[in-house]
């Protein structure tokens, strides 16, 4: 497939929720999540101050938002996985990721939230690795997405890393940065 053929908004595909999810399957997702902090930081390396205030697509965010985003976004995203293991599904709050986009911390340097996301994703994974068959299963409610379970979560933020990280690296390559 040619960067003209894919698509800007999701250029590694809409996620699907797989019908069923195997150990491989979630150990596939945590590989991904312990890897996007050095993918992300690769994404934006070298990235000038105009570069990083491009949008990815027409429409769509600057680049230090996509940054910025991802740090809240998997903030809030490692939040219901501990309130899943340690409430019976609890309802979760959803936020409005594009006022949050907006917010006048959007405007810090990348560096701030690549650190973050490392220690985040440090954690994160962690925690993943020392959850048993039924902790996996256990799972919170979000009020526009439905019933969550902590391995749907976990696939879901996998994607959601690639998904940014191909934003950047879709129009770095288009911009031939």
């Amino acid at each position: 497939m040619s960067l003209i053929d894919v698509d800007p908004r999701y250029p590694v595909g809409r996620f699907v929720a797989p019908a069923a999810i195997s150990p491989n399957d979630r150990m596939g997702a945590i590989t991904t999540l312990a890897e996007l902090p050095e993918l992300l930081r690769n994404a934006v390396d070298g990235l000038n101050f105009a570069q990083l205030g491009t949008p990815y697509r027409e429409g769509g965010w600057t680049v230090k938002q996509v940054v910025h985003h991802v740090a809240d976004s998997h903030m809030n995203a490692l939040i219901r996985a501990k309130l899943s293991l340690t409430e019976d599904w609890p309802t979760v709050k959803p936020y409005d990721e594009a006022a949050w986009a907006l917010l006048h911390d959007v405007t810090a340097p990348v560096e701030w939230s690549l650190e973050l996301i490392e220690s985040l994703h440090a954690r994160w994974v962690m925690l993943l690795q020392s959850l048993d068959d039924q902790q996996w299963k256990r799972g919170c409610n979000h009020p526009e997405s439905g019933p969550l379970t902590v391995e749907l979560l976990t696939l879901l933020y996998a994607w959601h890393s690639r998904h940014h990280v191909a934003h950047i690296t879709h129009l770095r390559s288009r911009e031939n940065w």
